[in-house]
């Protein structure tokens, strides 16, 4: 059995959409010496992304409400710093009996909105404890996490939608699946690359470009734990375009270190 994307076996539709037109188009499509095709996953995998995305959803749904108290809050010129440490911090104090002087009719809906706030704090904090804990059955996931900037949630959500990549041919290609790869605009033999294409998985490129973030980010604190590569990259070039290249070369470090079945090596990037 081969999986084929949706958008891939589109262009082979000639006209129209019924079940035979669309059968005709993937027995075309899948004959294609070029075609690409997606790894079929296990139960177990299927299980571990069922737990990414209920943690996915939670978590958005906590930044959502804390902008929703950051903007109701703005119009009683009461400020709270950025960052949802600030906003939970908040919300704690209002469930303490802090009233924040803000008036009567509002007050029950603060209380109402903290509490849900701090719930959904401590529902994510489960997801993530729980993605530790599976994370650790996983041998796949422990090689991962010796990459720089790779933790647990971002090694369990790669090892479960990829698996060993064994599907990838290279680095390259492990890159371009969450849209890593600069947008190639290449004509009449003149090179010309752009953005990136951010065609792909976009839950794992999110977690691997917020892992670099992270890992550049301790350059000001800890600057003996950034390589030189990326250092120099960042001095020559902005924080976003640096902090994606190190998260493309990440991504080819990964396919290797599942390819190999190796430990990264120190201050390979």
């Amino acid at each position: 059995m081969r999986l084929i994307p949706a958008i891939y076996v589109k262009p082979y539709v000639k006209r129209g959409k019924s079940d035979a037109v669309d059968a005709a188009a993937i027995c075309e499509a899948v004959t294609h010496p070029t075609m690409r095709f997606v790894a079929i996953k296990s139960a177990e995998q299927q299980g571990v992304l069922f737990l990414h995305r209920a943690r996915d959803l939670i978590v958005r749904q906590r930044t959502q409400l804390s902008n929703m108290l950051r903007g109701l809050l703005g119009e009683f010129g009461i400020v709270i710093a950025q960052g949802i440490g600030s906003a939970i911090k908040f919300a704690k104090s209002v469930l303490d009996g802090d009233k924040s002087g803000i008036p009567e009719v509002a007050t029950d809906v603060l209380g109402n909105l903290s509490n849900q706030l701090v719930a959904l704090h401590l529902r994510v904090r489960w997801y993530e404890m729980r993605l530790r804990l599976q994370a650790k059955q996983d041998p796949r996931v422990t090689l991962l996490r010796s990459v720089p900037g790779v933790g647990p949630v971002t090694a369990s959500a790669i090892v479960a939608t990829a698996g060993d990549a064994s599907q990838f041919k290279n680095g390259r290609e492990f890159a371009a699946w969450p849209g890593l790869t600069p947008l190639n605009r290449s004509s009449g033999g003149k090179e010309k690359l752009g953005r990136i294409t951010k065609m792909g998985d976009r839950y794992i490129r999110r977690l691997l470009v917020t892992g670099m973030t992270s890992r550049l980010r301790q350059m000001k604190t800890h600057p003996e734990r950034v390589d030189p590569w990326s250092r120099a990259l960042l001095e020559r070039k902005p924080t976003r375009l640096a902090t994606v290249a190190v998260a493309n070369k990440t991504a080819r470090i990964i396919r290797a270190v599942l390819g190999k079945n190796e430990y990264d090596r120190p201050h390979r990037i």
